[in-house]
């Protein structure tokens, strides 16, 4: 195991963790506060929507911060790559600390609270969602380190899981409901907050699928049919768990927003991550949320929000677009 930076074979990955030190944001920026008169503006399918999608949140990065501790940290051992699962592992923290906030300040009724933060326990769609989580975080459970193939494979599908299936697919979809109310005109707290969000786990994203790019330069071998079909099953489950989750919030359909629609952009999302993985596209489904394609357009002010939420601290050389979403 190398303990220091010099000789420092992995350089990218350190790039990583600088891009992210510069995109340091705090909850304390996000005024919440203003969603209050929309809140109480909403009917009660909007209201339901919103109810379920705040109670996934209280969980979500949780699950993603027990994985880096419990297994990436532990198998990904390359001391660049460590430094940006540090810098990660303290985003996921202001990610939960965010939702936090979020919560209490959209639910007063400590009851109401206290059934959001039990969700897992007592909603169904979200506690398949968590179990889908929990299933892939406990596959490496008895690992120690990565002797064989089998056990590099193994690693390999649980930062597949979390990239594509988790960050890349859950997060999306849940991305995807607070931007359509936001192109609505409503909850721009929200989704002042969740712009912070959004650019943080795209990153956590395409770090994920940078160390999965190492891992085939250096051991094609793993990257065979079998994987490519174990891959594609994942991410068919993601989007069916999801699917599940969309049809609890939508019910009947909302304006501009229904479970079908959810599941076609799902499916184009899982296409997506496929190609990224340079595995063939499973679904062949177009994008059907305008507003979705909107937000590539990351580095500009949104016309909803008061403030532009991408600046970067000390920005230094050229400002990239990243892939559509």
């Amino acid at each position: 195991m190398d303990l220091t930076l010099r000789p420092m074979r992995y350089p990218g990955f350190y790039d990583r963790y600088r891009a992210a030190i510069r995109n340091t944001w705090t909850v304390e920026e996000v005024d919440l506060h203003s969603d209050l008169a929309d809140l109480a503006r909403l009917n009660a399918g909007e209201l339901h929507l919103v109810n379920r999608l705040v109670a996934f949140f209280a969980t979500g990065d949780t699950i993603v911060a027990n994985n880096l501790v419990l297994n990436l940290y532990k198998h990904l051992n390359a001391p660049e790559a460590r430094l940006y699962l540090s810098r990660q592992l303290f985003e996921e923290a202001v990610h939960v600390q965010f939702y936090l906030t979020l919560l209490d300040t959209y639910l007063p009724d400590e009851a109401e609270r206290a059934k959001a933060f039990a969700a897992v326990e007592n909603i169904p769609s979200i506690r398949d969602k968590a179990e889908f989580c929990l299933r892939w975080i406990d596959s490496l459970g008895e690992l120690d380190a990565l002797r064989t193939r089998a056990d590099r494979r193994a690693f390999l599908l649980n930062l597949v899981c979390f990239a594509a299936c988790i960050e890349g697919l859950f997060f999306y979809g849940a991305f995807a409901y607070v931007y359509w109310l936001r192109s609505r005109g409503l909850l721009n707290g929200l989704a002042s907050g969740t712009n912070w969000v959004f650019r943080d786990e795209s990153m956590h994203m395409e770090f994920a699928f940078s160390v999965i790019d190492t891992v085939r330069a250096e051991e094609p071998e793993l990257f065979d049919d079998e994987l490519t079909k174990q891959v594609t099953v994942m991410l068919e489950e993601a989007v069916a768990a999801e699917t599940a989750f969309a049809r609890d919030l939508c019910g009947d359909g909302l304006p501009g927003m229904s479970a079908g629609d959810m599941r076609a952009y799902l499916e184009n999302i899982a296409d997506q991550r496929l190609a990224r993985l340079g595995m063939p596209p499973r679904y062949g489904t177009a994008n059907p949320f305008a507003f979705m394609e909107l937000q590539d357009v990351q580095e500009l002010s949104n016309f909803f929000e008061r403030r532009v939420s991408a600046y970067q601290v000390a920005v230094e050389g050229t400002v990239a677009f990243d892939e559509a979403f």
